[in-house]
């Protein structure tokens, strides 16, 4: 049978598991999450693999560029991807991949992007099994109200992330001398 190398990667927003098959990165998710079995039975299967926990160049690309990310000297990922699901959920994770770096849009918005606005359950349900996260930014995803929602990693994770691709604005000084006196 052959094997989907992965290790475990302490990031600094939190623990995950790095995945790399035939080159390609088909995981890299949250290592304590709910959805952990069963997102690992959905890859071994389709994929028709087992883990093993070894390095592979894919894998220590993507640590680095995880690294670059957190530090905020990468806003782009490129990295060989592999998603594995549905062809929804895969139309889904396209969908979300193309979000351009310190965007946010709700599910709603995703839904109509994708062409049903009624589909905005099936939709966030595609989003929480994202296996491939950061790099496939579900984190972009938030709420019609403008508010943070679920996140495999945990909301404060999702906060982390999107304080990096938005960065604080300048503070502008003051000027000691105003121009009215």
């Amino acid at each position: 049978m052959p094997f989907i190398s992965i290790q475990y990667y302490q990031s600094p927003f939190g623990e995950l598991i790095v995945g790399a098959y035939q080159n390609k990165l088909c995981l890299c998710d949250w290592r304590y999450r709910k959805m952990r079995e069963s997102v690992d039975r959905r890859i071994c299967q389709t994929l028709n693999a087992q883990y093993r926990e070894e390095s592979s160049p894919i894998i220590e690309a993507t640590i680095e560029q995880l690294q670059a990310y957190a530090a905020g000297k990468l806003t782009n990922f490129s990295l060989p991807i592999l998603p594995v699901g549905t062809n929804f959920q895969k139309k889904v994770w396209q969908a979300l991949h193309d979000i351009p770096f310190g965007t946010t849009i709700s599910y709603l918005q995703l839904a109509e992007q994708l062409g049903n606005k009624n589909l905005v359950r099936a939709v966030a349900s595609a989003n929480g099994a994202n296996a491939i996260s950061i790099i496939i930014p579900c984190h972009r995803i938030i709420g019609s109200n403008g508010q943070l929602t679920g996140y495999a990693g945990g909301l404060n994770v999702k906060k982390q992330l999107l304080k990096i691709e938005k960065p604080a604005p300048p503070i502008q000084q003051l000027s000691l001398f105003s121009k009215n006196h």
